[in-house]
């Protein structure tokens, strides 16, 4: 392995959580991101592994990947590998919640019913950081650019991230899927990074050049 070569994981897509044999709740999430973070990882020669929900998307060459469906499976998968990687970058875009009990039959709805559902774990702050390991997250945010940055940086704090990507969803600024979006980096420290439109791949690339940056 190459001395600056690194063990990177990277989650993508969204998960589904089961209501029952034919339905489920998720979210927009294309899982293009995370695909394309997963390939410039491995463009710049590092070895990475791609959890990823649901996509349609073809993965990366040169890159091991892992297929999940749920918040608890994608956890799984992470905490098997966690403390071998000196990166995680978490791009998926996981449900919070996920039903209190997933029927065996279709449910039939000609009367409508209640879904009472429970909270999933929230995977990265679950997961202890090993020593020297760079941890970075995503945020999806709707309000005013001030309150979402305000949102990121709390999230920070919280899950114990060195660095987080944030974007928002407005009425004229769709965070889904291919296009040029706007993006800003936002650190523990206080920096902060603005990168407006411009595409995912593009992102990807600057956000690895910066990762690579923190793991020297």
């Amino acid at each position: 392995m190459k001395k600056d070569r690194k063990r990177i994981l990277v989650t993508a897509g969204s998960t589904i959580e089961p209501i029952d044999p034919v339905r489920y709740i998720s979210n927009f999430s294309t899982g293009l991101a995370g695909y394309e973070i997963a390939a410039a990882c491995a463009e710049r020669g590092h070895k990475v592994c791609l959890i990823s929900g649901p996509s349609s998307i073809v993965p990366p060459m040169k890159v091991k990947v892992v297929h999940v469906s749920t918040a608890r499976e994608m956890m799984k998968a992470i905490e098997g590998l966690s403390g071998k990687i000196d990166c995680i970058v978490m791009a998926a875009a996981v449900c919070d919640f996920r039903p209190v009990k997933e029927a065996k039959r279709k449910i039939k709805t000609k009367r409508g019913f209640s879904l009472n559902l429970v909270r999933n774990p929230d995977i990265i702050a679950g997961i202890k950081p090993e020593k020297e390991q760079i941890r970075i997250g995503f945020a999806l945010e709707t309000g005013t650019i001030e309150n979402c940055r305000k949102k990121a940086l709390r999230k920070i704090r919280k899950k114990g991230l060195d660095l987080i990507v944030l974007n928002t969803k407005t009425p004229s600024l769709d965070p889904f899927g291919a296009g040029r979006k706007d993006f800003a980096l936002l650190w523990k420290d206080g920096r902060e990074k603005r990168l407006k439109g411009i595409t995912k791949k593009a992102m990807a690339r600057i956000l690895v050049e910066e990762a690579e940056r923190m793991m020297r």
